[in-house]
C-alpha cells in the first residue's frame, strides 16, 4: 500500500531495522527457558524522544532482557508503524502530541501476540493488573472477552524506540514482551486502541524469532471509547480454510463474523461491517416529490446490491431510505474510504471540489444565463478564456478567493484543457471515418457488433412499440455499398451495427416530455472496406403514434449542403445515445455497480488469510468509497448525470432495464464478450484465444494482451494453492464466497443458468480473470478517456435539445438559413456543457496514490511471503512492461490508421503505466475514480 505522500506512486517498502534498535537485539537464537505459569510482559518507560532518554532506556531493556532469561522466556520486540494526518488543524496537533505522549508512557495501544500452536483457550480481559517490582513497569494479562486456540502474550506499545523515517507522516514505536519458550510462532496480533481517536496502523513488525514476522496492517484501528472490540491483524502467509494452523481457527471465524454485523442498525463512520442494500437512496422525496426515486433492486427493477448503510426512512416514502447530503459522507466500511492523498487530490480541484463548490458557484452566478452555444468561438473560449462568468465578477474578492482555493489556479480558475480529440485536428470530429474510428478507438468501444442478417429485428412488444423490423432495409444498404452485394458484404463480415434501439425506445416518450430535452432510439451501419470502417446509414425512432405505426426516419451521408448538415445532426444524436449508454450501463453499470458485490462477498467470506483475499484485495480499493460518491452527487435523482444527459430522471431506470435484458457474468470475460458481438473468432494460437475480425481495433487489441497476462497471473495462482484434488469445492470459505455473489450480491440474477461453476481449476481461474479485469483494464479503457473524447461538447454531446427539423417544420426554415445555429443550439447549453466537462476532467484523472497493475508485485510482496507467489508477480509486471512497448509500437505502425496518421491521436488508454492527473493512459488496479 501506499504512505501518505503527496507525491506519485511511492510504494512503501519494508525498511530494515533501524541501526540503533539493531544493536538492541539479542545475539543468535532467542533465549528459551522454563516457562511462567503466567507470561510477564516487559515494557519500558522514555523520559522522551531524546537520544539519552532512548539510550537509558535501552540500557534498561537490555538488563531486564538480562532478568527474564534467568527467570524463563524468549524476548521479542514488536515495531508499530503508524501514519499521521498530512494536514492538521491546531486541535488536531495538540490532540497528536497527547497520542504521542499516551503512547510514550505505554498507554496508548497494547498489543497482543497470538501463536499459531494450538494451546488451551485462553480468555483475557480488557481490564490490567500493574505492580511495581523494581522500580520497573510490569504488565500482566489476566482474562478478556475473545476466546484464543493458540496461546497470546500482550503489552503495550511505548514510544522508546522512535525513528526518524523517510516519510515524516510516519511514526515508530516499540513494545517488548517475553513470550514463554514453547510459544511456537506467532500468527496474529490483536490490537486495542485506547486513545480517543482512531490511530492508521500501517505495519507491526515482531523480532526476535528465527525471521522477523511481519503483520502487514494498512488499516484504521478504532477507539476503544467507539467499539470495544480488538482489531485482529494476521502475518503476511496466505491459508486456505483447511491449512489455517490450530491457534488461528478460532479467531479467523471470529473476525468474519465481525465484518458481517447483524443486519441492523445504523451504520457508524468507524465501523469495518459489510452488508447489502437495495438502491433505495437515490431519490430525496423529503425535499421535493419531484426528486422521488423508484428502488432499483427487486423483481419489479432489476439492480445489484450496494452496501447497506442502515439509515432511517424517508419521511414521505418508507421505501425510500433517508439521505446524507454532501458535505457530509455517507457510510462505507472504515478501509474503503478515500486515503488522505485522495482527498487532497478531490480539494485540490477534482472531483469533491468540482462537486460541492464549483458547480453550484455557477448556476448561482448564472442563474439567469443558461444560453446555449451560437457559434463555435462560443466553445472555442471554454479552452482559452474564464468562461461563463458575467463581467466584473472574478474581480469580487469573495469570489476570486473561493475559485483560488478550489481550482488553484488563479486568473485561470475556468480554463479547460484542449481536449486531445481537437489537439491535432480541431475539425477531426466532422468526418465520419473519425465518428467510426471512435466506436474502436474511443471512450466506448464496447458497443460496435457484427450485423449477421437482414432483416433487423427488435424483441420489444410489438403491440407496444410497433413492427419489430427495422426501416433499414437491404435496398437502403445496397445503395451505400460501391457496387458490392449486401449478402456478400454479410458473408465476407463488412457490416456492422450499434444498436440502441430495443435500450432507449421504452423511455423515449418519457424523455421527450422533460424540459429542453429530445432524444431517439438509434440504430448505426457502418462498412468496413479497405481496412476503414464507415457509417452508412443511421436509423431515428420515436414511439409509434396513432398515425404513425412505424415512426421511423433514415439518414445517410448525402452530397447536397441540406443534407450534409442533416447527417451532422443525425450523428450528433447518436453519439448522445451512446454517451448516454457509455456511461450508465458500461461504466457505471458494468463495471462500479457490478463490482461492488464481489467486494462485500470478499470481505464477509473470505478471511484476510485466504489467497484468493489476497489476490483481489488490490483490485478493490476506493470503489466503494467512489460508488457512494456517485450516489451522492451524480446518479442520484437531481445529480449531474440526470442534469445533463438525455435520460434526465429516467437514467438509472434504463440502467436497471440494461442489467436485466443485457448484463451476464460470463459475458464480461473479455473473450467472451468479442465472440458475443461477433467481433472476434476463436483462435487457441492468439491471445485470449481469439482473432479479431478487424485486426485495426485498438482497443481490443491491446485489453486481449492485458487479458491474456492477467490470465496467466492468476492461472499460476490457482494452480499453486488449489494442486490438490477437491481442493477448490472443499474451500468452504470460497464456496460460501460464489454462493452470496450470485444469491444475495446479484440476487435479481440469482436464477440463471449462465453462472459459471465452481469446482476446478479452470472455473476459478476464469472467474477470478474477469473481476480483475472488469476492475483494471475495462474500467481504465472506459474511464480515462472521458474528458480526452468527451471535452468537446461538438465530438460527444451528452444530450439533444432539439428533434432534426423536418420540412414543413418552423424550425426547418431557420435551419436552411443557418445550419451552424440549429446544430449547435440542439447541443447542450454552456451551463450543461461545463458542467460535464468538469465531472469529466475529475473522473479522468489519475490521483498521486494511484495503484497500478504493474505495480502489483510490489503491493503483493507486502502482504505476501511466499517466493514463488512473488515470482507470479514479478513475470507479470515484466509481460506489462512488454505489452507497453507494443502499444507503443502499434502507435507509430502507419499501416494501423485507427491510433496513427494526421492529427489521429495513438490510443494510449490501455498502456499500463501514467503521471498524475488527466493522462488518457493508465490502469489502475481498482475502480478508484
Amino acid at each position: 500500500m501506499l504512505t501518505a505522500q503527496a507525491s506519485p506512486t511511492t510504494l512503501r517498502r519494508r525498511e530494515p531495522f533501524p541501526a540503533a534498535a539493531h544493536q538492541l537485539r539479542l545475539a543468535g537464537k532467542p533465549s528459551t527457558l522454563a516457562m511462567l505459569r503466567r507470561p510477564v510482559i516487559r515494557a519500558v518507560i522514555s523520559s522522551g524522544d531524546s537520544k539519552t532518554g532512548v539510550e537509558k532506556a535501552a540500557e534498561k531493556a537490555v538488563e531486564s532482557d538480562l532478568s527474564s532469561a534467568k527467570s524463563g522466556g524468549v524476548s521479542v520486540r514488536a515495531v508499530i508503524r503508524i501514519r499521521k494526518k498530512m494536514k492538521e488543524r491546531l486541535l488536531e496537533k495538540i490532540e497528536d502530541q497527547w497520542d504521542s505522549f499516551l503512547n510514550g508512557i505505554g498507554r496508548g495501544i497494547s498489543l497482543q501476540l497470538i501463536s499459531q500452536e494450538a494451546h488451551l483457550g485462553i480468555v483475557l480481559d480488557v481490564s490490567l493488573s500493574f505492580y511495581l517490582l523494581n522500580a520497573a513497569l510490569l504488565t500482566f494479562f489476566v482474562p478478556t472477552q475473545m476466546f484464543f486456540s493458540g496461546k497470546s502474550d500482550e503489552t503495550f506499545v511505548r514510544g522508546w524506540l522512535p525513528r526518524l523515517s523517510d516519510n515524516p507522516y510516519v511514526v515508530e514505536y516499540g513494545a517488548d514482551m517475553v513470550v514463554p519458550s514453547d510459544f511456537g510462532q506467532p500468527g496474529a496480533v490483536v490490537v486495542t486502541n485506547f486513545h480517543e481517536k482512531e490511530v492508521f496502523l500501517m505495519e507491526i513488525v515482531v523480532h526476535g524469532f528465527k525471521e522477523p514476522v511481519f503483520f502487514t496492517a494498512d488499516t484504521w484501528i478504532h477507539s476503544r471509547n467507539d467499539n470495544p472490540e480488538s482489531r485482529i491483524i494476521f502475518k503476511n502467509q496466505a491459508y486456505l480454510p483447511s491449512e489455517t494452523p490450530p491457534g488461528l481457527k478460532n479467531i479467523r471465524n471470529e473476525e468474519l463474523l465481525r465484518v458481517r454485523g447483524n443486519g441492523k442498525g445504523v451504520r457508524k463512520l468507524h465501523e469495518r461491517i459489510y452488508d447489502y442494500a437495495v438502491y433505495n437512496d437515490l431519490g430525496s422525496p423529503d425535499k421535493d416529490e419531484e426528486l422521488a426515486r423508484p428502488v432499483l433492486g427487486g423483481e419489479e427493477r432489476l439492480y445489484p446490491r450496494r452496501c447497506r448503510t442502515g439509515r432511517r426512512p424517508s419521511l414521505t416514502d418508507p421505501d425510500t431510505e433517508s439521505r446524507i447530503e454532501k458535505p457530509d459522507p455517507v457510510y462505507v466500511p472504515r478501509d474503503e474510504t478515500f486515503e488522505e492523498v485522495k482527498q487532497s487530490t478531490f480539494s485540490a480541484g477534482r472531483l469533491k471540489a468540482v462537486l460541492h463548490n464549483l458547480i453550484p458557484l455557477i448556476v448561482s452566478t448564472l442563474a439567469d444565463s443558461d444560453i446555449p452555444f451560437t457559434n463555435f468561438s462560443d466553445i472555442d473560449d471554454l479552452y482559452n478564456d474564464d468562461i461563463l462568468l458575467p463581467k466584473g465578477a472574478k474581480k469580487t474578492h469573495l469570489l476570486a478567493n473561493l475559485m483560488d482555493q478550489v481550482l488553484n489556479v488563479g486568473d485561470n480558475l475556468l480554463k479547460y484543457e484542449i481536449p486531445a480529440i481537437i489537439r491535432r485536428d480541431r475539425f477531426s470530429w466532422l468526418r465520419d471515418n473519425e465518428f467510426a474510428r471512435q466506436t474502436l478507438a474511443g471512450v466506448n468501444p464496447v458497443n460496435i457488433e457484427l450485423l449477421k442478417e437482414l432483416p433487423i429485428l427488435s424483441k420489444l412488444d410489438p403491440e407496444i412499440y410497433g413492427p419489430p423490423e427495422s426501416a433499414i432495409t437491404k435496398e437502403i444498404i445496397t445503395r451505400e455499398l460501391n457496387g458490392i452485394s449486401v449478402e456478400d458484404a454479410i458473408e465476407k463480415k463488412k457490416l456492422f451495427i450499434i444498436d440502441y434501439h430495443d435500450l432507449l425506445l421504452p423511455f423515449v416518450e418519457k424523455m421527450n416530455e422533460l424540459p429542453d430535452r429530445k432524444a431517439y432510439a438509434s440504430r448505426t451501419v457502418f462498412f468496413f472496406d479497405d481496412g476503414i470502417l464507415r457509417p452508412i446509414v443511421i436509423e431515428l425512432s420515436l414511439p409509434p403514434t396513432s398515425s404513425s405505426k412505424r415512426n421511423k426516419k433514415i439518414y445517410t451521408h448525402g452530397h447536397g449542403a441540406t443534407t450534409s448538415w442533416i447527417w451532422k445532426l443525425a450523428k450528433a444524436h447518436v453519439c448522445s445515445n451512446d454517451a448516454g449508454a457509455h456511461q450508465l450501463v458500461n461504466h457505471w453499470l458494468r463495471t462500479h455497480a457490478c463490482t461492488e458485490p464481489y467486494i462485500i462477498a470478499t470481505n464477509r467470506q473470505l478471511s484476510a488469510m485466504h489467497p484468493i483475499y489476497k489476490l483481489l484485495h488490490p483490485h478493490m480499493r476506493y470503489t466503494m468509497e467512489i460508488n457512494a460518491l456517485a450516489r451522492q452527487s451524480l446518479i442520484n435523482g437531481g445529480g449531474v448525470i440526470e442534469a445533463c444527459f438525455s435520460p434526465g430522471k429516467y437514467a438509472m431506470e434504463i440502467s436497471s432495464a440494461a442489467y436485466e435484458s443485457l448484463w451476464q457474468f460470463d459475458r464480461e470475460a473479455l473473450p467472451a464478450d468479442l465472440l458475443h458481438r461477433g467481433m472476434a473468432v476463436e483462435d487457441p494460437t492468439a491471445p485470449g484465444g481469439v482473432k479479431l475480425l478487424i485486426e485495426d481495433y485498438p482497443y481490443a487489441a491491446d485489453a486481449l494482451l492485458i487479458w491474456a497476462a492477467i490470465q496467466e497471473l492468476v492461472e499460476s495462482y490457482v494452480e499453486h494453492y488449489y494442486s490438490e484434488p477437491n481442493s477448490i469445492s472443499s474451500d468452504v470459505e470460497l464456496q460460501a464466497w460464489w454462493d452470496e455473489i450470485k444469491n444475495v450480491g446479484h440476487h435479481d440474477k440469482r436464477n440463471e443458468t449462465w453462472w459459471p461453476n465452481l469446482n476446478t481449476q479452470d472455473d476459478l481461474s476464469s472467474i477470478l480473470t474477469t473481476m480483475i479485469w472488469t476492475a483494471s483494464g475495462q474500467h481504465a479503457a472506459i474511464n480515462f478517456g472521458q474528458y480526452p473524447f468527451g471535452g468537446y461538447v461538438p465530438n460527444r454531446p451528452t444530450l439533444m435539445r432539439k428533434l432534426i427539423p423536418q420540412p414543413g417544420d418552423p424550425e426547418y426554415e431557420r435551419f436552411l438559413h443557418n445550419p451552424e445555429y440549429t446544430f449547435l443550439t440542439s447541443l447542450p447549453t454552456q451551463l450543461q456543457a461545463t458542467k460535464v466537462m468538469a465531472v469529466q476532467d475529475s473522473l479522468s484523472t489519475h490521483s498521486p496514490d494511484e495503484e497500478y497493475l504493474h505495480q502489483l508485485d510490489q503491493i503483493h510482496r507486502l502482504s505476501s511471503n511466499d517466493p514463488v507467489v512473488q515470482k507470479f508477480f514479478e513475470n507479470f509486471s515484466v509481460q506489462l512492461e512488454e505489452v507497453e512497448r507494443i502499444i507503443n509500437l502499434r502507435n507509430k505502425n502507419i499501416e494501423l490508421t485507427n491510433r496513427t496518421g494526421a492529427g489521429v491521436p495513438p490510443y494510449e488508454l490501455l498502456l499500463p503505466t501514467s503521471p498524475p492527473g488527466v493522462t488518457g493512459r493508465g490502469i489502475p488496479n481498482s475502480i478508484s475514480i
